[in-house]
């Protein structure tokens, strides 16, 4: 790289900053031009200047260091912990090498990114974080226009495509078991449209237009695929979409096993996992199943915690394809069963709450459908023809209920899988309902403020990224097995500070902690 003096056909003079490139000279920058032999002596040395700061050498960062360490000043500070850490860790799962339509855009996306981590809320925090930390200065709305252009399905499918593969390289190129679950995110705003619809609420905002969020991970919690879905949709419905998108775009030649919650056990969705090759553990809801099974599991012993018992059947199940056309499926399936003495009285405790409420209804009126029609306890009625009161309280099925108390059951067509296999890969759920919980409390991915479904899908997408730079984060700061709380090392990040320099940002000393932070993340 160096200087040129171009002479042009009005008689002035450009400086320019040339390249060599592929055998050509490239323009880098023009710095100006000028007829003044003075001022074009200047625009020569702020050239001869601008050359290190693009491409400087060790010499000139010597010699920066030396003229300036002593003079250094708070507004030549800033905190760089988010770049020495988590920018690192974006470049390392391959966020860097997006395909976004400007730089610009790439730029705010890696803030917005970034910034969530140490400092989470709403966008225009932003505005505040790079003025005080990074001493830029950027506009809201264009903040706003870049999130128009950050949600892009192309790129979406990009995103998700390098933190799968970096997830699989984690996990030594091997993705066995994949959890499935559903939340819903609620927003300030009353109006509902074509996405925010009001519907069951998960964090108990009634009458709150919500969006679900469907969510794909691994055993260990990290993230690998991720759907918005309108937020009057039944969760069931979710899982056949999201897991035809997952295997289409990573083209999985060993499908891994799902494990999702009883609220995607229906026939449609188990159909569509046994004629695609998929092994599954599902939850069960054993007071909800058949007469026949409550019988057979009426006759077990279950004594002690931990008691296991596993029923093999076979059954038929009726559903219908995406066409609406009905169908029979006849399939194979574990029923396994486990006891818990805490889940029992927990049972005991719902049932008679549930009968308390029930028996002081029927000494005040007539019970009807419209009363039961959300009741968990009509299941203990009868209908009583023989005089005007409808229902009347069935003694048999209360005692039925009870033989139930405590016991859970999880579903498998996996048959190489043991009882205690099945029940410790469901448990492993948690993770998945962990993502959730630090999504929406670490990261503060609720509530939502965007209206317009671009501007929410793209939070979304912010926030996929986020809690995936998260999880490694915390993966390389276990490995290293430091003597501190995981939380208070965000604390140490947002304290490491350093200056400009023509090589870029200096680190200023760390302390210990600090030191060990930086070390965990950058010797992997």
């Amino acid at each position: 790289m160096f200087v040129r003096k171009k002479k042009n056909s009005s008689g002035s003079v450009s400086i320019q900053i040339i390249k060599k490139r592929d055998g050509r000279y490239k323009v880098v920058e023009t710095i100006g031009c000028s007829k003044d032999i003075n001022e074009i002596e200047l625009l020569y040395k702020k050239a001869q200047d601008r050359i290190k700061e693009i491409e400087p050498t060790l010499f000139d960062f010597l010699e920066y260091q030396e003229k300036n360490t002593k003079k250094l000043a708070n507004k030549s500070i800033r905190v760089i912990g988010d770049e020495l850490i988590f920018a690192k860790i974006f470049k390392d799962i391959g966020c860097n090498n997006i395909h976004f339509q400007n730089s610009a855009t790439q730029k705010i996306f890696k803030y917005l990114v970034i910034s969530r981590l140490l400092y989470p809320g709403s966008k225009l925090y932003l505005i505040d974080y790079l003025h005080i930390y990074k001493k830029q200065i950027i506009d809201k709305n264009k903040i706003y226009r870049s999130l128009d252009k950050i949600y892009q399905e192309q790129l979406k499918q990009e995103i998700e495509e390098c933190v799968f593969n970096h997830t699989q390289t984690v996990m030594n190129g091997k993705i066995t078991i994949t959890f499935y679950d559903v939340t819903t995110l609620y927003f300030e705003s009353e109006s509902e449209d074509d996405l925010r619809k009001i519907g069951f609420s998960k964090e108990g905002k009634i009458n709150r237009p919500q969006i679900l969020l469907g969510l794909f991970t691994t055993l260990q919690g990290y993230p690998l695929s991720f759907e918005v879905y309108e937020g009057n949709k039944y969760e069931g419905h979710t899982l056949i979409d999201i897991l035809k998108k997952f295997q289409n775009r990573f083209k999985l030649k060993d499908k891994p096993i799902v494990v999702a919650d009883r609220g995607m056990l229906s026939n449609a969705n188990i159909a569509y996992l046994e004629n695609n090759g998929y092994k599954y553990i599902l939850a069960y809801k054993i007071k909800n199943i058949s007469n026949e099974l409550k019988n057979k599991i009426a006759n077990l012993i279950f004594i002690d915690d931990g008691t296991i018992h596993t029923l093999k059947f076979e059954k038929e199940i009726n559903y219908k394809d995406d066409n609406g056309n009905k169908h029979t499926l006849q399939i194979k399936q574990n029923l396994i069963l486990s006891y818990s003495s805490k889940r029992a009285k927990k049972d005991k405790k719902t049932r008679e709450k549930a009968l308390q409420k029930i028996e002081a209804t029927l000494e005040k009126k007539n019970i009807t459908k419209s009363d039961l029609k959300l009741s968990y306890y009509a299941k203990y009625l009868d209908i009583d023809k023989q005089c005007k009161i409808q229902y009347k309280l069935n003694p048999d099925k209360i005692i039925e209920d009870e033989k139930l108390d405590g016991i859970k059951g999880f579903a498998t067509n996996d048959f190489t899988l043991s009882a205690n296999d099945v029940i410790a890969h469901y448990q492993n759920q948690y993770e998945v309902e962990k993502a959730f919980r630090i999504s929406k409390t670490d990261l503060k991915i609720r509530p939502i403020y965007h209206r317009l479904e671009n501007r929410i899908k793209a939070h979304m997408l912010i926030s996929f990224v986020s809690y995936a730079i998260y999880k490694e984060f915390e993966r390389r700061i276990k490995s290293s097995n430091l003597d501190i709380k995981f939380n208070l090392t965000f604390d140490y990040i947002k304290t490491m500070y350093g200056y400009q320099t023509p090589l870029g940002v200096e680190p200023m000393e760390m302390d210990e902690i600090q030191q060990q932070i930086y070390d965990a993340v950058h010797r992997i």
